[in-house]
């Protein structure tokens, strides 16, 4: 068994990500955590107070993740369209490959919980200055808004097998995406 100094708080959120993609949020225990580990479940305390504390951390660490797995988006095409239309295969792609935490993070109610939504305005910002581009600065937050509803709405039917009546699912959604953004342009 592992010296409790062999974990730190990154390695985990790894175990504990990885348990969630395995085996559902709920049946997620600090003490089966500790014995996938090798450490006593003492040993998590230390980092993490609880399973909230420890759920917290990991939908703030999912919210970066998600926007680092974006981040090629914001280099990619010239146009702020070519961009946006990028960033939402990018954020599908992500939905797809974290389907359980994804889905803890964007469907969560409970407030202690909830990534720091401040944190999470500086990671949103760059895709509002891409629709400030296509529709203006007063129109871009509502744009956003929408585009993300979009984005979300879609990765929750498809991850939820609600789309099944045929067709090209990712031809569709990129259709979605291109007709919601050339609505904005000016």
């Amino acid at each position: 068994m592992p010296y409790p100094s062999q974990i730190d708080a990154d390695s985990i959120l790894v175990a504990a990500r990885d348990a969630i993609e395995l085996e559902g949020v709920s049946n997620l225990s600090l003490n089966k955590l500790a014995a996938t580990m090798g450490v006593k479940a003492s040993s998590l305390y230390r980092y993490y107070k609880n399973k909230t504390a420890l759920l917290q951390a990991i939908n703030q660490q999912t919210v970066y993740q998600l926007f680092e797995a974006l981040a090629p988006a914001l280099e990619h095409g010239a146009s702020a369209v070519e961009r946006l239309t990028h960033g939402a295969k990018l954020y599908m792609d992500f939905a797809i490959a974290n389907p359980q935490v994804y889905g803890m993070v964007f469907t969560n109610t409970i407030d202690d919980l909830r990534p720091n939504p401040d944190e999470n305005v500086q990671l949103v910002l760059p895709y509002q200055q891409l629709f400030a581009e296509i529709c203006g600065e007063a129109h871009s937050l509502a744009a956003l808004r929408g585009y993300l509803a979009l984005l979300h709405g879609y990765a929750m039917l498809l991850l939820a097998e609600q789309l099944r009546r045929g067709g090209d699912l990712q031809q569709d959604y990129e259709a979605a995406v291109r007709a919601y953004i050339s609505g904005w342009q000016r």
